[in-house]
Order: structure tokens, then sequence, then C-alpha cells
């Protein structure tokens, strides 16, 4: 079943001296429900403003996008947070900083909800969140009530991923979420994405500049060049390529840009 379905989209945008410049050029891509996509391309591909696009933050100069046969092109950013979820590059940019754990665990259960005055009820949630975060393995169940600019960076990252993931997404998008974190702490917070998007059927897109999480993670790959996607593999596929592959995606793209 087809979850998520992208047509023709093209985003451009001034550069000056009444020059446009192509960030996606009438892509096209289509993920079925409960794919697991990781997604690379060197700088300027397009994978960021992919993801914007999806999101909201950025509208499309033409093309569509449809979730489930919806049309959502129009709607807002405001709108698509009840179908998306995002986890960006920067610990810092999902969980309110002066927030506790426990307050953003629960802001997170109402993403994309009208939220109208009544009591938080967070003590009747504290046994959820506890188990919640112990799972995670990194002590973040014992800083419920720690202000999250308190944490470091791979546990605020973490909770950035539990909060994504808390209500069930439509699809979710991961930014680079491990870039800004050191080897260890990546590697155990792609362990536990693997885990959340495998025992609750996601639908998820992952950009990532890590070769060995290319290679290791997801049941799809895709190539980004200039705005298209110049490669994309199935599940059957990725498990025959190399990392000497995948650099030499970026070698061809480094080629194509200096011609």
């Amino acid at each position: 079943m087809t979850r998520l379905e992208i047509k023709q989209a093209t985003k451009l945008v001034n550069n000056g001296a009444n020059e446009k410049k192509i960030l996606l050029n009438h892509l096209q891509l289509t993920v079925n429900e409960g794919e697991f996509v990781t997604i690379l391309g060197g700088n300027g591909a397009g994978k960021s403003t992919l993801f914007n696009i999806i999101s909201g933050s950025l509208s499309l100069t033409s093309g569509n996008i449809l979730l489930d046969n919806l049309d959502i092109t129009k709607l807002t950013e405001e709108r698509r947070a009840s179908y998306f979820a995002r986890v960006f590059q920067d610990p810092k940019m999902g969980t309110a900083p002066r927030m506790t754990v426990a307050e953003n665990l629960l802001l997170a259960q109402f993403r994309g909800q009208k939220r109208p005055f009544r009591l938080r009820n967070l003590q009747k949630q504290r046994a959820f969140f506890y188990q919640l975060c112990a799972e995670i393995g990194n002590g973040l169940e014992n800083h419920l009530d720690t202000p999250t600019g308190n944490l470091s960076g791979g546990q605020r990252q973490a909770l950035s991923l539990l909060m994504a993931t808390i209500r069930k997404p439509d699809v979710l998008l991961l930014d680079e979420h491990t870039a800004a974190l050191d080897p260890k702490t990546s590697k155990q917070l792609m362990h536990l994405t693997n885990k959340k998007v495998q025992e609750d059927q996601l639908t998820c897109l992952m950009i990532t500049h890590r070769m060995e999480d290319a290679l290791h993670y997801g049941n799809r790959l895709i190539v980004l060049q200039k705005g298209k996607i110049v490669k994309d593999f199935s599940a059957t596929e990725k498990e025959k390529l190399t990392m000497t592959d995948l650099l030499s995606f970026f070698e061809d793209t480094y080629d194509d840009e200096n011609d």
C-alpha cells in the first residue's frame, strides 16, 4: 500500500540577478507503508529540501504531495504535524529546553492535536514515561524531572526520537539525526531507531552521511543528485552494495558538478 507519493516535485528559489536555482527538479518518489528508506547525497543534492517540502516548512513551486492518496500539497506545516514526525540533526531542535523530560513527552503525546485547557495529569503518565525511557539504556529514565537543556546531546536526541514516535506517525523523517553525536552514542541511537521502526512497523525516511548506517539499516536506498533521484535500490539490491559502491556515488556527484 502506498503511504507517501511525491509527484514531479519542483522547488525554485531566486539566486540573485534574476536567476533561479533549482533545489528539486521534477522529483518522483513513492514510498510504501512500512518501508525504511535511507537517503544519500552530497551537499546541495536536495535532501533537506525534500524533507522540508514533505513536512510543509517549504512550499513547492510545482508538483504534488500525496499521503494515503490524499493531496496534502496545500496543507500548512501545522496541519501536517499530525501526520509527520521529524528528528533533526541538532539535538536542541526537537525538544523544549526549559521543560522537563516528562513534560516534553507529555507535550509530544498531543502532537498535531488541539490542546484545550485541562489538567495535565502528568503524574498518571510517569510510570509509562519511566518504562519508555528505560528501554533506551542511557539512564534517561532517571531524569524525568530534569530540564531537557541539562541533558547530554545523546540523551536529548534519544528523547527527540521518543517524542517523534510516542504517537505512531504516518511517516517518520530522520534528518541526519546521529550526525552531531560521537560514534558510540550514534551507534546506540541507531540501534534504538531501528528497534522503534521495526517494532512499530513505521514508514521511515532517513538522511545520513554515515556510509555504514546506509548499508546496515533500511530496506531501500535512494541517492539524490541535483534535486533528482538518480539511484533507487530495493532491499535485495541494497544487500549487494559495498562501501566502495556508496563512495562511488559521491565521486560521481563531485565529478558531475565540476564538469
